[in-house]
């Protein structure tokens, strides 16, 4: 019997020692789609990259929606998003964090995960969204949201110029975990005691890491590991199937549509 969406979470009535928390990834987990291909349209629309590098962004999207999370792809977005933001002012990426928020994020939350998030503030928690954007546009979201903070992959920076080249890793897979791990030291969080939440296997180091491992909107394999293991599992997506059928056609349709703009917009531009 497929589960039922509910956004409620069971507290304990007694705190062991130390503070538990809550890790929320944030890609399909707190929001449709990917936070990172939002920020790539804002830079687009900015003259940031071309029409070549719009498109290629666009295919990842889609591929995302449609297979899920995937490590090579994160690769891809990663090496081609760093390539692009070498160059970039470090204030105008921050400064662009409240629009990217406002004009691709804020519609695309889930109100499940959002009541969550929330259950665990008004229990007491701190909520920290765990994700591979970049920590300007992560902290922007968190704070939007009413969230404690946020980790997020940090791109190294000179004279308050990206310079392409990664702080660490990209927050992904066992560096969630990590990172995770590396908060709770610094703020006193009994990990053993807290929850975290995915939807992607990927994220598996990450639900291990805490006592209470909850799966959110799941891709296949997470699903399966999740019932195999007796994780709870919540899917926003009303009606799962036609949710998942309906978001494919709804994403080719756009990237057609998409594609049809882009070239009457070079056409003009030549003909102009």
């Amino acid at each position: 019997m497929p589960e039922q969406p509910r956004a409620t979470v069971t507290l304990d009535t007694q705190r062991p020692t130390g503070q538990a928390g809550a890790f929320f990834d944030v890609d399909n987990t707190m929001m449709r789609g990917a936070s990172l291909f939002a920020v790539a349209r804002k830079m687009y629309s900015r003259g940031a990259f071309s029409m070549r590098h719009a498109l290629w962004i666009g295919a990842q999207q889609a591929s995302f929606l449609w297979r899920g999370e995937n490590l090579a792809s994160v690769h891809r977005v990663r090496d081609q998003a760093l390539a692009l933001a070498a160059g970039i002012l470090v204030d105008d990426m921050s400064a662009l964090g409240d629009e990217i928020y406002d004009e691709f994020i804020a519609s695309r939350i889930w109100p499940g995960t959002r009541a969550l998030a929330q259950a665990h503030l008004d229990a007491g928690r701190p909520v920290w969204l765990v994700t591979a954007t970049p920590l300007e546009v992560a902290d922007v979201i968190a704070a939007k949201l009413g969230l404690t903070g946020a980790l997020g992959t940090v791109v190294d920076q000179q004279e308050g110029v990206y310079t392409g080249r990664l702080v660490g890793e990209i927050l992904h897979g066992p560096a969630k975990a990590a990172a995770v791990r590396d908060l709770a030291l610094r703020e006193g969080l009994d990990l053993s005691a807290s929850w975290a939440y995915s939807d992607s296997y990927n994220d598996v180091p990450l639900l291990t890491a805490v006592g209470h491992p909850v799966a959110i909107n799941p891709d296949a394999k997470l699903r399966r590991h999740a019932l195999d293991h007796h994780w709870p599992v919540y899917d926003f997506r009303r009606g799962r199937r036609a949710a998942t059928i309906g978001l494919r056609t709804a994403t080719y349709s756009g990237a057609v549509y998409g594609l049809w703009r882009g070239l009457k917009m070079m056409k003009r531009r030549f003909h102009g």
